[in-house]
Formats: C-alpha cells, structure tokens, sequence
C-alpha cells in the first residue's frame, strides 16, 4: 500500500493531434473534423456507404475511410466539396486574431 503512484495528467493543448506529436496537427485536426462533417451528413441523409460514394464521386471504401477518420491522400479542399455534394453548405470565415491568442489559428465549426 505504501508503494502507490499518483497517475500524471497533462493539460491538453485543445489539439488532440498536437499532443500526440502528429505532423501539421492543425490540418490534420481540420481534416478530422471535416470528416466528422462527412459522417454526420451521411447519417442525417440515411445513407449507406454505397449511396454517399455515388453522390461524392468515390468509391464505398474511401468513404469508409472518410467517416472512420481516415484522411490521408485528401485535401481539405476536396473534402469540403464531399460536404458539398453532401448538400452541406462550407462557409469560411475571416476575422483578426484574439488579442488574448498567440497566433492566429483555423478551426472547423458545425451548426448541428
């Protein structure tokens, strides 16, 4: 009883892919979260895989990929026009960076 540790915890950075060391944790953060816009317009459509790969010009297995987070070989450009075959509407916002920020930084948001 007398040899027990205290686990250690690190606060996140909000990037889960910074913390885990990824290369260019911002686009890969980015991607993933396109994806997850991927997966979710595919549910709300009820679609199969095979259905959603038709009206994104893919194949079933790269949108396997896609939903289960798989990115690698796609552009953010090109996932942002999956979403919008998907009938999902990507705006992309410009403002100044917080004064409170470091520096600037990109970030995916959803309204559902």
């Amino acid at each position: 009883m007398g040899n027990t540790k205290t686990p250690s915890a690190t606060i996140s950075s909000g990037n889960t892919f910074k913390d885990l060391g990824i290369p260019n944790p911002e686009l890969a953060k980015i991607k993933s979260d396109i994806a997850l816009a991927v997966y979710r317009a595919i549910q709300e459509k009820g679609l199969t895989q095979k259905a959603a790969a038709s009206i994104m010009g893919v194949d079933q297995a790269k949108v396997s990929a896609i939903v289960r987070g798989i990115t690698k070989g796609y552009t953010v450009e090109r996932l942002m026009l999956f979403l919008n075959r998907l009938d999902v509407d990507v705006d992309i916002r410009l403002k100044p960076k917080a004064k409170r920020s470091k520096e600037a930084r990109t970030r995916v948001t959803s309204t559902s």
